[in-house]
């Protein structure tokens, strides 16, 4: 997905919103990772725009690369958030969701909000993930 890089207790991806908002992609916490929110931005660039399933899998990648980079894997999710900007958008992301994460039946929990920090987005995703 991107250059992301880990300092032992941050992930970075190197991405705009995280430079100029002063955040970090992921943080580590003991055995738990924290995921910030994910959109489809990669390099600067909003991905699949006007295709909330796309978004949603590129989302869910960056992600899931940040959980992997703080030390755990996909098998230790156990808290998903997304935010959607359009009602009909929610079963194109469960799809996503399912597709990826389905085997794992982490806890989830979808909102719908009024819009993104970009128009083009059309969904955000959030991560947490627990070593057992």
């Amino acid at each position: 997905m991107s250059s992301m890089e880990s300092t032992g207790s941050r992930v970075f991806s190197g991405g705009f919103w995280e430079e100029k908002y002063g955040y970090a992609r992921a943080v580590v916490v003991g055995d738990r990772v924290v995921v910030s929110g994910c959109t489809a931005s990669v390099e600067g660039e909003v991905r699949h725009v006007g295709d909330p399933y796309q978004q949603s899998v590129t989302a869910l990648g960056i992600a899931l690369e940040a959980v992997e980079l703080g030390g755990l894997t996909r098998e230790d999710v156990v808290m998903i958030r997304y935010y959607v900007v359009e009602q009909h958008h929610f079963d194109l992301v469960g799809q996503a969701i399912a597709e990826l994460l389905g085997h794992v039946r982490p806890a989830c929990t979808g909102v719908r909000v009024a819009g993104l920090v970009d128009p083009r987005m059309l969904v955000e995703i959030e991560i947490e993930a627990q070593r057992a």
